[in-house]
Order: C-alpha cells, then sequence, then structure tokens
C-alpha cells in the first residue's frame, strides 16, 4: 500500500498481538524518550540492548531497522547506532507530513489504521526467475525466485488478490514462513542483514476483472478492478520486490501529493 502513515492509537493492539520486533523498538523508543535522549546520542551496544530487552540478535537488528526507517535511528559501520537528527517526537515519526507517500506494505497500512488483516495463500514456491524478472530485480536469470499468490483482506472484507516475486537470496527464510499470517515486509526487516524497503517505483491502471477474479472476489464482470504494479528497493538501492496487485475498484484508493520543485 502507498498511503500515507498516521498515528496508531495507544493500546489497539495487545503485546501478544505485535510482533516481537515491534514490541521491542516500541520499548527501546519509550526508553530513550524516558532518557530524554538527543540527536547524536549513542545507543548502548548490541549485546547490551539483547540482554536488556531478552530478545535475540535477530530480533534486536529487525527492531533498530524499523527505528531507522522511521527515521529515529541511524547507524555507524564502526560505531554502533545513534539517535537520529530529525528527532523522536512521534508526530514527526509515525504520521507523514512530507510530499511523497511512503512505502508501505499491507500489513503497515492496516495496523497504521486501526484495521485488522487476514490473508489466504493460493501457492507459495521457488522456482527459477524468468529473464523478464531477472532484469527487473538484477538477479541472474533462473536464480531462485520467491513467488508468492494470496489473497489479503481487511476487517474480514477481502480487498487485494496480491502476486509477490522477490529474489530468495536476499531473505531465504522467505521460503519457510507461513504468510497467512505473516507480514512480509517484517520478514524482509528480520533478515540478516535486514531489507528495508525504501523506494518504489508505482503505476495503477484500471481494467475488467478476469474469470478467475471474478470467482476470487465473487463480484460482477462490470466491476472495474485497479492493478497496482509495484518495484521496491531496499536501503541500498537494489531491487528486493516485484508486486503485482488487484484491488475491488469499490474498495481501493490511490493518493499522493504533486509538488513542482522549481
Amino acid at each position: 500500500m502507498t498511503d500515507a502513515k498516521t498515528a496508531m492509537p495507544r493500546g489497539l493492539f495487545g503485546d501478544d498481538v505485535l510482533p516481537l520486533y515491534e514490541r521491542t523498538a516500541a520499548r527501546l523508543l519509550e526508553d530513550l524518550r524516558g532518557a530524554a535522549a538527543r540527536p547524536g546520542d549513542r545507543l548502548p551496544s548490541e549485546r547490551a540492548l539483547v540482554e536488556r530487552y531478552a530478545v535475540s540478535r535477530v530480533t534486536l537488528r529487525a527492531a533498530l531497522a524499523q527505528l531507522e526507517a522511521r527515521g529515529i535511528v541511524r547507524p555507524s559501520s564502526s560505531r554502533g547506532w545513534f539517535v537520529a537528527e530529525l528527532g523522536l517526537l512521534p508526530e514527526a515519526t509515525m504520521t507523514s507530513g512530507s510530499a511523497a507517500p511512503q512505502v508501505q506494505g499491507f500489513a503497515d497500512y492496516a495496523q497504521a489504521n486501526g484495521l485488522t488483516t487476514a490473508g489466504k495463500v493460493l501457492s507459495a514456491t521457488v522456482r527459477p526467475a524468468t529473464v523478464s524478472e531477472a532484469e527487473q530485480l538484477r538477479i541472474a536469470p533462473g536464480a531462485d525466485l520467491f513467488d508468492l499468490h494470496r489473497l489479503r483482506f481487511l476487517d474480514g472484507l477481502l480487498v487485494v488478490l496480491e502476486h509477490n516475486r522477490l529474489p530468495l537470496a536476499a531473505c531465504p527464510a522467505l521460503a519457510e514462513t507461513d504468510f497467512n499470517t505473516a507480514s512480509l515486509y517484517a520478514t524482509l526487516r528480520a533478515a540478516d542483514p535486514p531489507q528495508l524497503p525504501r523506494v518504489a517505483d508505482y503505476s495503477v491502471e484500471a481494467r475488467h476483472p478476469t474469470p478467475r477474479e471474478i470467482e476470487l472476489f465473487e463480484i460482477e464482470e462490470t466491476m472495474p478492478m485497479l492493478v497496482a504494479t509495484q518495484l521496491t528497493s531496499n536501503q541500498e538501492s537494489r531491487p528486493i520486490e516485484l508486486t503485482v496487485q488487484v484491488y475491488r475498484g469499490d474498495r481501493y484508493r490511490f493518493r499522493a501529493s504533486i509538488t513542482n520543485q522549481g
């Protein structure tokens, strides 16, 4: 999804619902606020943070990666993690005041807007990448590609039919994850090294539904479908996800701000 983020109401999700890395990120952020941390302050070592929050190093790094993506902390290759220059106010990190929409996964969007999600995997396979896929994802033709088809629901309503393709080398855990319940972007953030969705080339077009879509969505053939194609790159500007999302036309809206830099 590419809608702007809004603040998540406190207490909306219990601690047993949010992923462990998100709970760890929230605890770390609360500790930074409680300590009146300032931009440029150095965080404790990863070992100290692992012991403090009683989590694995993989979970901690996923939490730090989430905070980095929100502009709260920044890494130094040799000196550890630091409070970022953008500050710690939730208004600056949980909402979007910029002109550009945020790169968000389906689960990220739902969580930010207080919606419950569900998924139904139609197929999840590892197969060789085609020449076209290899060109877009900048991998070798025939390289292992994780191919995922699933239905996505918001508050029990079917909203989108999603087809994700990702280089398996970027996150081998993809092939072992149950995406009936798991978040794709959370899985990427928890990879070692973390894969942070940073930039997306995004296009939307309208068309009539296919016979398969009529069956899955239980709609009439006159219902318009909105098809979004997205190529997402990570923090190193390397493509990590090629996705096609098919939405019911009455259950999707794309919004963007357009500015004149001149």
